[in-house]
């Protein structure tokens, strides 16, 4: 049985839950059940309570105990949040989940159990609810964050992957070394780094390169005012713009429009959204940020900077807005990187395998 989330609203976790709900391999390999986790409709919801979602809420914890006690399955997966309110949410279905004495794994696309280990009532948490479960983590560079709690023989890596939007071969951008062209594509939420980007725009005009850099995605807790009011400031408004949520064909020229990507997060675990960008041979740039350095090998498929670092973030965009030579290589290793690791089938087939081992 599944306790998974799925859109909406559209995140890594909901766009991988997604995924798994949608595979043939996973779904004709075990009998499956699957429940929504999420309990918010919008990204704008996430993070706030109300009405609406406690009774969503309350209607997801019965539906689990009638799965549990109707289908009794031999094994659920669960995608935990990490730490905090999300956290507490989870309590009540881990603890149907062990009352029924059903093996249990978590899958988590966050992180942040190290940064809450010693606080009391999350320590005695974290034991109770990680005692004979198995962990399926992203990344190598993320276990680190469970290491009190796992032993390593519990631990399975399932790298994300994504079914490949760069497959319409009747849609050809001709791009110009005139003007080049950065793309961001991530919910507007400060902790992916937008402030840091638009004070690297500042520098990057100030030294009078040709450029523009678009941002895409919806509104989160960066709001389309703060974010104009913020370029103004800078004096960046004629060289950046806010160009709202984009969707299938709308993304895809996006993407293709594009010759650079940034993605200057601060608080991620293996954004999909680099995984996309791979797909469209862009060079990209990204941070020192829980699994990015299995996405990204410095230097050749982009580059790695440190978070929070405007100078270095300009020093690597600079560079490739420079040379086009330097753009096509790593975009070309980029996508090569993405079509020998990083495909649907590479997901559904790892993840296939974790289920039957554990199972």
């Amino acid at each position: 049985m599944f306790i998974l989330h799925y859109p909406p609203p559209i995140h890594g976790a909901a766009m991988m839950g997604n995924q798994i709900k949608n595979s043939k391999i996973v779904n004709n390999t075990f009998q499956t059940k699957y429940i929504n986790l999420g309990i918010s409709i919008d990204v704008d919801e996430i993070g706030k309570n109300s009405f609406t979602k406690i009774f969503r809420y309350l209607q997801m914890i019965i539906n689990v105990y009638n799965h549990l006690y109707s289908f009794r399955p031999n094994l659920c997966y669960l995608t935990p949040t990490a730490h905090g309110i999300g956290l507490y949410k989870d309590i009540p279905i881990i603890l149907l989940i062990k009352l029924f004495n059903i093996k249990l794994v978590y899958h988590f696309h966050n992180k942040g159990v190290k940064n809450n280990e010693n606080k009391f009532i999350d320590d005695l948490i974290y034991r109770w609810m990680f005692n004979n479960a198995n962990v399926i983590l992203l990344s190598k560079y993320l276990y680190s964050d469970i290491k009190k709690y796992v032993s390593e023989q519990k631990i399975y890596y399932c790298i994300n992957g994504i079914p490949d939007l760069n497959s319409n071969p009747n849609i050809e951008i001709n791009k110009s070394n005139d003007n080049i062209k950065i793309l961001f594509l991530s919910n507007l939420i400060e902790s992916k780094g937008i402030n840091i980007l638009l004070k690297s725009c500042q520098k990057l005009k100030q030294k009078k390169l040709n450029f523009n850099c678009t941002f895409v995605g919806d509104i989160g807790d960066f709001t389309e005012e703060k974010f104009n009011r913020f370029a103004n400031q800078l004096n960046i408004l004629d060289v950046v713009h806010y160009a709202g949520k984009k969707y299938n064909q709308s993304k895809v020229l996006e993407f293709k429009n594009a010759d650079i990507f940034v993605h200057p997060t601060l608080e991620d675990c293996v954004p999909l959204v680099i995984l996309e960008a791979m797909q469209y041979s862009l060079p990209i740039i990204s941070t020192f940020e829980g699994g990015v350095p299995d996405l990204i090998i410095d230097g050749k498929t982009g580059y790695i900077v440190p978070k929070n670092n405007v100078d270095d973030l300009v020093e690597k965009i600079e560079k490739l807005i420079k040379s086009s030579k330097l753009r096509e290589k790593l975009g070309r290793a980029s996508r090569k990187k993405y079509e020998s690791e990083y495909t649907l089938s590479h997901f559904e087939q790892n993840m296939t395998e974790i289920l039957t081992k554990i199972r």
